[in-house]
């Protein structure tokens, strides 16, 4: 298209424009480095490492450019060793030039610029919106154009780019590369944002940069990803100056070469990372992927290989629970058809049982929209709300005869669909059937007994369930809310509505975090054993009740919150304190079918407020009183941030 021509030949114009042949500015940049783990990797990262810098940037005609490290700060908030290449801690001068290189070329290297000669037969061009920016020198006509690929086996990108009409000149860059771009296999992708701005009214320079670089084991499709996220923001532009002679023949970025230089800033590194996180949250990137991934069509862009083992967790490859005894499984994962369509089977035996089970999925990605469809035979612990880790939950079932929780065979077939609404915020809609049976303990502890497993089987129900959930904004916000709002019905021997809200509030407050779990639940008459409504108990709640305790169909409400305090001696440890309360109203003096519980009548309201230093839990009922103390060392644990 035309504009696009001209953008081509007004980037070979620039670098023989007299009027600007040099310039002089400051980059103040963050680089974090994170880590999210968990099952679907839907929990926000946890901040590992970050690193503050302070670079003076030196630009000269045609294409030359310096950067100089005056100062750079860095802050573990958990235990790393990482490196980052070089061309991290600066930014980019002249938009990458003709070729694009990103990790000193050993991530990403020689990928064709879409405005360069030769990107005018590489890519195909589509204009999808016009935009107006104001300016102090008036207002900017701005149009938006997609950039895809004409062949995706080639290193190139997908983006848009944002084009002055009048002048041609680059105002913004935001894209990703094809897979075959990523030189590290463990890439799995890299997104990058570009913004310039417009100085005395003709030259679009740099103003702001953001770019993110996530790897992923290649052998295991584990929920693990490890993330480098850098945001820079260009200011005090100085025009037409002489570069220093100590430049000439020196690194393309000079200056520190370790972390040391912190006597450029005032205020601490916590703070100031608090400042600047909003803007570099995964909701920016997020919409950065949906936007490419629509551009992309039916084509996948993550670079890792398309067939590799895969497993949701650790206890996925081992655990121990009365039922099944010592379970061992292992699933895979086979990218068909350019990586949009993904088969994940699985299966699983138990050692004391001597039961199979299995499961299969098959997923399309159309980009903000996903298709699944699948069928499972598997174990369940029944309680949305897990009441110990199953790491720890094997531990004490295998040694101590302690298993916390309580199950059911499932046999599921399901259709699911979900759309992301926005960058936090996603519906998901599914229609299946399911047949639930009861089990029964077939395992022996090292020491101990085993209690029974209650018999939870329901028979086959028709099921259709629908969730809208708000994902967290990201690391180091001083507020933040995200949770899930859900409904299900229920068609089988008898008929069930179950509705149930989770949401989890943070803010932070000095050194100090504030986490706040809300649980809100409400069903019918009719509704099965293992779909009751609330189960609590066991070593997230009731510390001095073992398993889940409490059962019932009627409205229910828990709040369970903590606050964390950090050690001035060391601090990448915090002390956890924890709050909880909760009501329920049980539907009979007997509970629930099926409810592995003590008979307990109508409305119990239960309060947990520890000190830090110890942890009690006092509940009680209308006719029945209980009351315990459970009191234990706070521990130290790595925060949360």
């Amino acid at each position: 298209m035309t504009l696009v021509r001209r953008a081509v030949d007004r980037r070979v114009a620039v670098q023989a424009d007299s009027s600007l042949t040099s310039y002089r500015a400051r980059a103040h940049g963050f680089l974090f480095f994170l880590a999210q783990v968990g099952e679907g990797l839907a929990q926000p990262p946890k901040l590992v490492k970050a690193d503050q810098l302070e670079v003076e940037v030196y630009w000269q005609a045609p294409n030359h450019s310096k950067q100089v490290i005056l100062g750079w700060r860095d802050g573990a908030f958990l235990p790393t060793d990482i490196n980052y290449h070089r061309d991290h801690l600066g930014i980019v001068t002249n938009n990458f030039g003709n070729v694009i290189r990103i990790g000193e070329g050993d991530e990403v290297r020689d990928v064709v610029h879409p405005l360069s000669p030769a990107g005018l037969t590489a890519y195909d061009f589509a204009l999808t919106d016009s935009i107006a920016i104001r300016t102090a020198q008036g207002e900017v006509t701005v149009h938006q154009i997609a950039v895809r690929p004409r062949s995706f086996d080639r290193p190139l990108v997908v983006g848009t780019l944002y084009l002055d009409v009048a002048t041609a000149e680059l105002v913004r860059f935001r894209f990703s590369f094809t897979p075959p771009s990523y030189l590290d296999r463990q890439l799995e992708d890299i997104s990058v944002v570009l913004e310039n701005a417009l100085y005395e009214g003709r030259f679009w320079l740099p103003y702001r940069q953001e770019v993110e670089i996530r790897r992923r084991a290649i052998w295991l499709d584990f929920p693990a990803r490890g993330i480098i996220r850098g945001r820079w923001e260009i200011d005090g532009y100085d025009m037409n100056v002489p570069w220093p002679p100590e430049l000439v023949g020196s690194p393309a970025i000079g200056g520190l070469v370790h972390p040391g230089g912190d006597s450029l800033w005032t205020e601490p590194l916590d703070q100031a990372i608090a400042g600047v996180a909003q803007p570099v949250n995964r909701q920016d990137m997020e919409s950065l992927r949906a936007e490419v991934e629509r551009i992309a069509g039916a084509r996948a862009l993550a670079g890792l290989p398309s067939q590799r083992l895969a497993t949701g967790s650790l206890s996925d490859i081992a655990h121990v629970n009365r039922v099944q005894g010592l379970a061992l499984g292992i699933g895979g994962t086979f990218a068909l058809t350019s990586g949009r369509l993904q088969l994940r089977p699985a299966v699983g035996y138990g050692t004391s049982d001597h039961r199979w089970l299995a499961s299969l999925s098959a997923g399309w990605n159309f980009g903000a929209t996903q298709l699944q469809v699948s069928g499972s035979r598997r174990i369940s612990d029944f309680s949305d709300v897990p009441v110990i880790a199953p790491l720890l939950n094997s531990f004490t079932s295998q040694e101590a005869g302690q298993d916390y929780g309580d199950y059911v065979l499932l046999t599921a077939a399901d259709l699911t669909v979900a759309h992301r609404l926005g960058g936090r915020t996603s519906l998901r809609g599914s229609i299946g059937a399911e047949e639930s049976q009861s089990v029964t303990v077939q395992a022996s502890p090292a020491n101990g007994t085993y209690r029974p497993n209650p018999a939870l089987g329901s028979g086959s129900y028709g099921v259709a369930r629908l969730e809208l959930e708000q994902a967290s904004g990201g690391i180091a916000l001083r507020h933040d809310l995200q949770g899930q709002v859900s409904l299900e019905l229920g068609d089988g021997p008898d008929n069930y509505v179950r509705a149930a809200a989770h949401g989890v509030w943070t803010a932070r407050f000095g050194g100090s975090e504030l986490q706040s779990t809300l649980d809100l639940a409400a069903g019918s008459n009719g509704l099965p054993p293992h779909r009751a409504l609330c189960w609590v108990g066991g070593a997230r709640w009731l510390e001095n009740h073992s398993g889940h305790t409490a059962a019932g169909k009627w409205p229910w409400v828990a709040w369970n919150g903590g606050s964390k305090y950090r050690c001035p001696l060391c601090p990448s440890a915090h002390t956890p304190r924890r709050d909880s309360i909760w009501w329920w109203r049980r539907s009979s003096p007997r509970g629930m079918r099926g409810a592995p519980t003590s008979r307990c009548p109508g409305r119990r309201p239960t309060a947990f407020v520890p000190s830090p230093a110890s942890r009690s839990s006092c509940s009680c009922g209308s006719s029945d009183w209980k009351r315990g103390l459970d009191c234990a060392m706070a521990g130290w644990a790595s925060p949360s941030m």
